[in-house]
């Protein structure tokens, strides 16, 4: 069966080694250990160990857990796991927040631990949000996300009963931890350890299979020459110029490649049916990438500058945004990976934002307004222009209604 306990360990990477390991941890516990969340094993942890130090972590780790349920022994044998395998990378993390008993316990025990194994402490915070001030709209945030209210009284954790869950300075955490100054120091030890350095600023691409290994920029100067039908309308010296200019900047910036690579799997998710978006983004501004079949705008058309897509004065590589059927995504990701292989191919995140009207729609209720209150604040609120979201203190400055609403009406 499924081991259903889940508890928290801190990782922090000390070199790049350490900080490789630590994506294939967390590509590991979504493809692997999911369960509701993404999740590890001891397993895992010794498998790809190197470079990393590890803490022990809040209340919600497996020592601190075991604590709770006077498992004292077991948590003895966790803890001699953990320092199998990190040895003197592993630290025992100490927090100190007032009123909450459950800590006090497991301090104790902690300072315990650390004196018989010879365990390292170091001092941290829970640290949800950034300054002490935050806290009020950090429990709103909560309400929103757990379908509370701020008028419970019952709500499961309150940010705003103990109020120091922010970044504390050097001299607040000094003064929490007078009696253990150790574990303050040690947290610049672990700070000293901690050196990565990504490279950046290379281009690291998949291989590109051209017919007879003819050199890539010579292939996609072809491409470009057999498919110019698709600009055969125009006038041929205006395009033959145009194309010259961008195959020169893009063959003489080593982005050849990617440029083959791109319209390779472009084209075929639309032979395959796949719907494809016509271009976003300043890509549109290239002839090339119109008639290689990457986007479906002709810049000479709109009169597009391609240097706004890709300078020759500037080192920034070119980013090509292409939007594809939802339903039909996988397809294109599963062709990519079977033919340039799974490790070359990753996706990144997105950080999303609350826009504004939903942002005081969810708030409202939050706080325990009516529907029909925050839905008229809402509608008060214009729309972005040009793309870009309105943001709520744009909002006060354009509508004069939701200013005076937010100067006349107390809620």
């Amino acid at each position: 069966g499924v081991d259903r306990d889940q508890y928290h360990l801190v990782l922090l990477a000390k070199n790049l080694t350490g900080y490789q390991n630590l994506l294939k941890i967390v590509t590991n516990a979504f493809l692997e250990g999911f369960y509701y969340k993404p999740r590890i094993d001891f397993e895992v942890l010794e498998k790809y160990h190197e470079g990393i130090i590890a803490l022990s972590a809040c209340l919600n780790g497996e020592i601190p857990a075991l604590i709770l349920e006077n498992q004292t022994k077991q948590a003895e044998i966790i803890l001699q796991k953990y320092l199998d395998i990190f040895k003197d990378d592993f630290y025992l993390e100490i927090q100190r927040h007032h009123g909450i008993e459950e800590l006090d316990r497991v301090n104790k025990e902690l300072i315990r631990l650390s004196r018989k194994f010879g365990v390292p402490l170091v001092a941290t915070n829970d640290v949800h949000y950034l300054e002490k001030e935050d806290a009020y709209a950090q429990e709103v945030l909560l309400c929103i996300q757990t379908q509370r209210t701020m008028v419970e009284k019952n709500r499961p954790m309150s940010m705003i009963n103990v109020p120091d869950y922010y970044f504390k300075s050097t001299a607040e955490m000094k003064g929490s931890f007078i009696d253990l100054p150790e574990a303050i120091e040690n947290t610049v030890r672990i700070a000293e350890k901690c050196n990565v350095e990504i490279p950046n600023g290379k281009w690291i691409l998949p291989k590109f299979e051209t017919p007879k290994n003819i050199p890539v920029a010579q292939y996609l100067n072809q491409l470009v020459e057999d498919r110019k039908k698709r600009v055969a309308s125009y006038s041929q010296d205006l395009v033959n110029k145009r194309v010259q200019y961008e195959l020169n900047i893009i063959n003489n910036k080593g982005y050849s490649t990617y440029f083959l690579i791109v319209q390779d799997f472009v084209n075929w998710a639309k032979n395959q049916g796949i719907a494809v978006g016509p271009g976003r983004g300043s890509v549109a501004g290239s002839l090339v990438a119109y008639i290689l079949g990457i986007t479906d705008i002709n810049p000479i058309d709109q009169n597009l500058p391609f240097e706004r897509f890709l300078n020759p004065d500037r080192p920034t590589p070119p980013d090509i945004d292409i939007d594809f059927a939802d339903i039909r995504r996988d397809e294109v990701l599963k062709y990519v990976t079977n033919k340039y292989g799974e490790d070359k191919v990753a996706q990144i995140i997105t950080f999303g934002k609350m826009e504004a009207r939903l942002s005081v729609r969810d708030v409202s209720r939050a706080l325990g307004m009516s529907y029909s209150t925050g839905d008229r604040l809402a509608k008060m609120i214009p729309f972005g222009k040009q793309g870009f979201n309105m943001t709520i203190s744009q909002a006060l400055e354009e509508s004069a209604q939701l200013k005076f609403a937010y100067q006349t009406e107390p809620e």
